[in-house]
């Protein structure tokens, strides 16, 4: 929840303005809602895409203070947040949920970054990979392969959101490949494959090339660092170089 409309076009254009342009891969940026329309605008000559970060699972109704995909459509976003620890932990966000929700971005045509983590106590009992093995298993539920593939799923530990905590690149490379071989049961090789998995948790200039570098590490979803155009675009850059 930040930046009102001048400030979001300017960061906006500082992101797309800090990239050359020939991006070989993929940026997208999840503005609040009420800037999504004008930063649309800002990226629309550029190689940088839109989402937002939540949708509700009905195309429309009695649901007052949310927003359906056919809205979000309409303001060009291509992507959807869904799940995100800070809509579990603060709105009430559950698996069920989160499914509801996916289903709805797959059958409206969004590409979904579904979210899934674990908090400090769940990390220190031993039951990061049950818990992220539950959570993970219950999004896709009633999702086909076909559907499935074209998902990103976002690992972004509890405890490394906005406290300046990160998970180790061997933790953040283990609990990815343990995402990959849940897919893999729930689908097939290829599926778990063309999924691509996302590391988010307090990823910064100074640590991106190192999460990036991971082989089962696809992406980065990112928070504080995502406000200040150069510290983003210096990551965009460790993901350019993990590519080569």
């Amino acid at each position: 929840m930040h930046m009102a409309s001048a400030a979001a076009e300017q960061l906006a254009r500082g992101i797309v303005d800090s990239l050359d342009g020939t991006l070989t891969v993929e940026v997208v940026v999840c503005p609040a809602f009420t800037v999504l329309d004008r930063v649309r605008n800002v990226l629309e000559d550029s190689p940088v895409r839109l989402g937002a970060q939540n949708l509700h699972w009905a195309d429309e109704g009695a649901f007052t203070g949310e927003i359906s995909a056919g809205m979000l459509l309409t303001c060009g976003c291509e992507f959807v947040i869904l799940g995100h620890s800070e809509r579990r932990t603060y709105f009430g966000e559950t698996d069920t949920t989160v499914n509801q929700r996916l289903r709805a971005a797959l059958g409206a045509g969004l590409k979904p970054i579904v979210c899934v983590g674990e908090t400090i106590e769940e990390r220190q009992s031993g039951a990061t990979e049950r818990v992220v093995e539950r959570q993970v298993t219950a999004a896709f539920v009633d999702v086909p392969a076909s559907d499935a593939a074209g998902c990103v799923v976002a690992y972004e530990p509890v405890w490394a959101i906005g406290t300046g905590l990160t998970a180790s690149p061997l933790q953040a490379e283990s609990v990815h490949t343990s995402i990959r071989r849940v897919l893999r049961g729930l689908y097939n090789g290829n599926v778990a494959r063309a999924v691509r998995l996302q590391y988010g948790g307090s990823v910064n200039p100074e640590n991106a090339a190192d999460l990036l570098s991971r082989p089962d590490i696809d992406g980065g979803l990112i928070g504080g660092a995502s406000l200040e155009p150069d510290a983003f675009a210096t990551i965009v850059k460790a993901a350019l170089q993990s590519e080569i």
